[in-house]
Formats: C-alpha cells, sequence, structure tokens
C-alpha cells in the first residue's frame, strides 16, 4: 500500500502499527500492538492526534497514555501510582529495619491515626497540602461539635502531638517523592505549630514525702525514690540488676532499658548507653534497703536487642525491682514493666492527695532539686544521659537562676584570695 495512505505520524513496523510525534523536543515511536489495516490506520491517526494535542496544551501523561513504554525511563516518567495504605506500609516495611521496635510501634500508632484522615484508598499523588493542612486543624482542635455516630465532642490534641503526627507522615510521604511514586511532598513549606515551652513541674520535698508514704509496699517506695534521687528513665529503672550496682563504689551502671513493647534495648541515646550514675546518699541507702529484698533473687539470662538491626547480645540480671518478691498471686514476672510502675506513681498520687503530674516528672525533680542544690549542669547531664548540657539550660534554665545569690557567695569565697588588692585613693594633705 502507498505511503501516503498513512495518517500523519503513523507507520508500518513489521506488520503492525506505530506512531511518532515530538515530546520534549525529541522525535518518538510508540508501538501500538495492533495490525495494519486501513480501520486501524484510521484510529492510530485519531490517536496520534489527541496525543499531539495533549503535548500542546500541557496535559499529555505519558505513563498514562503509554503505560508500558520503554521511553518512560528515558524521559523520566516511569511513575507508577500508589495508595496511601500501599505506600504507609511499604515504608514501615523498610523502616523497620533502621529505628527500633519501640520507635516503630510509635510510627505505626501516628500512621493508624493518619490513614483515615488522608484517606487509606486514595493515590499518594492526590494529597494536596491544603487536605494536610485542614487535617492538622482538626487534630489540633478536634470535633466541637457532633458527628454522626458520636455521643461527644472529641478534644484536640496538642501541638507537640500533632507536629509529632506530621513530622512523621511527612517522613513516609518524602519516601514517596525519593521512590519515584509522586513528584513533590505535599508536606512541603508546612510549618511547625509554635507550641509551648516544656515547663517541668517537680514535686516539692512536702508532696514527695506524702507520696512515698501513700505508694502500697516497700519495694514500690524504693522504686519511686530512686527513680528521685537519680533522674533514671523508667525502662531503665525496670531494667536494672544488682550486676550494675557498685555499693561499695557508690555507682550504678545503666545498661538497658526496658520499652513498652516489652523488650529490652539500649538505654535510649548513645549518651546513655553504659552511663555510670554516681549516687548520692539517699540512693545508697535506698539501695541497700532493696538489697534485703531482692538481693539474693534469681538471675535471668536477658535478651537485649542491640542498635544494629537483627543483633542482640545477653545480660546477667538479678532484678533490683522484681514484682515476684512482694506479690501473694504467684502469677507476677521477674521484673516490672514501664506500664505497671506508671499505674503505681498514678495510684500513689490519689491516696495522697497529691495534685496530679505525670509520672515522668520524677526525672523532672531530680534534676531540678539538683540544680537548686547548686549541681553543674554539666554533671546533671551526664547523670541524666544527655549528650551535653544544652538540654538542662533549655528545660531548667528557671532553677538554675533560683541559685544566683548563693553563686555570688561562693565566687566570693573562693576568688577573694586571689583578686589582687587594689589601690586606696590617696586623701589631700
Amino acid at each position: 500500500m502507498a505511503k501516503t495512505a498513512y495518517p500523519t505520524g503513523v507507520e508500518n513496523h513489521g506488520g503492525n502499527l506505530r506512531i511518532w510525534f515530538m515530546y520534549k523536543g525529541v522525535r518518538v515511536r510508540e508501538n501500538l500492538g495492533v495490525v495494519d489495516t486501513p480501520k486501524n490506520r484510521k484510529v492510530a491517526g485519531e490517536l496520534r492526534a489527541s496525543v499531539c494535542y495533549a503535548i500542546k496544551t500541557g496535559s499529555f501523561n505519558y505513563a498514562a497514555q503509554f503505560p508500558e513504554s520503554a521511553n518512560l525511563l528515558r524521559f523520566g516518567e516511569d511513575r507508577k501510582e500508589i495508595t496511601v495504605i500501599e505506600l504507609a506500609n511499604k515504608w514501615l516495611d523498610l523502616k523497620s529495619m533502621e529505628i527500633t521496635t519501640n520507635a516503630l510501634s510509635r510510627y505505626k500508632s501516628i500512621v493508624r491515626n493518619m490513614l483515615p484522615r488522608i484517606g487509606e484508598n486514595r493515590m499518594a499523588s492526590a494529597v494536596t497540602q491544603e487536605d494536610l493542612l485542614y487535617i492538622r486543624k482538626e487534630l489540633l482542635t478536634g470535633f466541637h461539635t457532633l458527628k454522626k455516630g458520636q455521643s461527644h465532642p472529641v478534644k484536640g490534641r496538642s501541638a507537640r502531638t500533632v507536629n509529632n503526627y506530621m513530622m512523621i507522615t511527612s517522613f513516609m510521604f518524602q519516601f514517596a517523592v525519593d521512590s519515584g511514586y509522586i513528584r513533590k511532598n505535599p508536606f512541603d513549606s508546612i510549618d511547625f505549630l509554635k507550641k509551648a515551652k516544656i515547663v517541668p513541674d517537680p514535686l516539692t520535698r512536702d508532696e514527695f514525702v506524702r507520696l512515698m508514704d501513700a505508694c502500697y509496699n516497700q519495694q514500690i517506695r524504693n522504686f519511686w525514690s530512686l527513680a528521685v534521687y537519680t533522674g533514671m528513665r523508667h525502662g531503665e529503672l525496670c531494667g536494672l540488676a544488682w550486676e550494675d550496682i557498685d555499693l561499695k563504689a557508690g555507682t550504678l551502671m545503666v545498661r538497658r532499658n526496658h520499652t513498652l513493647t516489652k523488650e529490652f534495648t539500649l538505654p535510649k541515646t548513645e549518651a546513655g548507653t553504659d552511663r555510670v550514675i554516681h549516687l548520692i546518699q539517699p540512693a545508697l541507702e535506698v539501695l541497700k534497703n532493696q538489697a534485703e529484698i531482692t538481693r539474693l533473687g534469681k538471675q535471668h539470662q536477658v535478651e537485649v536487642i542491640l542498635r544494629e538491626y537483627g543483633r542482640t547480645t545477653t545480660h546477667p540480671c538479678t532484678f533490683v525491682f522484681n514484682p515476684q518478691a512482694t506479690a501473694n498471686n504467684g502469677i507476677a514476672g521477674h521484673h516490672y514493666a514501664v506500664g505497671s510502675v506508671a499505674q503505681s506513681w498514678e495510684s500513689a498520687m490519689r491516696r495522697a492527695g497529691i495534685r496530679y503530674r505525670r509520672a515522668y516528672q520524677s526525672r523532672h525533680t531530680y534534676a531540678c532539686w539538683s540544680l537548686t542544690a547548686g549541681a553543674n549542669p554539666n554533671f546533671i547531664a551526664s547523670q541524666m544521659g544527655h549528650t551535653n548540657a544544652q538540654m538542662v539550660y533549655q528545660v531548667y534554665g528557671a532553677w538554675m537562676s533560683d541559685n544566683n545569690a548563693e553563686q555570688i557567695a561562693i565566687l566570693n569565697q573562693k576568688l577573694s584570695d586571689f583578686a589582687p588588692p587594689m589601690p586606696h585613693a590617696v586623701g589631700s594633705v
């Protein structure tokens, strides 16, 4: 058949039809996979005309029009659509290799909360910044008017929590960008909400005494006393073993942490791992008292998850705080869980009639009391497992200023012997 019988841009290629067109200044050809017949030539000509029109108007989607084309990779348009739920599952699966099980649990919880709001079956490429701003508003303010099926309004979350939700979900969408599923992260240019500065709310000395008196047994009293006297994280206290303690030297080594996912891991930060805590006298007295309860307990071989994916080690542990030592039901484990000790704090708070504070304030109480007593911020940071004193200055600055008068007195005492005598003005004769 004569070549002129073909519409513009339509060709015979091995008995089948293909079309050519100009795209981004390059002539490209696409096989249509249909046999060369007069009818198919006409259809191919119409297709080619529509492609040229879409390119001219800027609405051409190469991947949608020719999903199997080898030219997609050539032009960087080999993007595959993915739903939000598919993206979440893929991202969380790959993320599991680089974060702890405890952190992964938090990520999954956040994603579970965000997916219904974004739309599980929406294409990730269809999520807009406007969608996310409305979701952020809903998270922050809650539902002040009842929706169908609700019995009461939903309270909004704190700015700190909302920022965390947005940040973690942003990581997921950045993964989609880096993997070629979407062109742009819809979270780009969304700023963090302004949040109130963390204000420690430590126990007063009187409140501490009342709280200890309200603990339901001596072991729980010792647990929370040691928490306040050392500033240790609660998971670190749950994982504390007598093998980590040198009462003669007055030191304690933090080697492991027990998480909400009921695993033993290394402490939260690199700086907090294998850190040595120098015990003040009240802490030593607490441990000597606790030794009478658990020091001769059974030693257990505990698997501890290391930071490197898939690696573990074993620690011999005679746990300092062992619920079996004081339980009467015979079903208690050989160490406390983080959730259960938090409940014991709340119960003691209620019995003592003290204004409610979260259990984490035991750590703030240690820091504030120490600073008020004049301790060096760098020493406190080391004791608490911070990399440096920056966190201490940021969070506890108000308690440091309380010591200004005392610091002046110390400087007067220490430096007066070194200061050179100043000449007195000579009076007129």
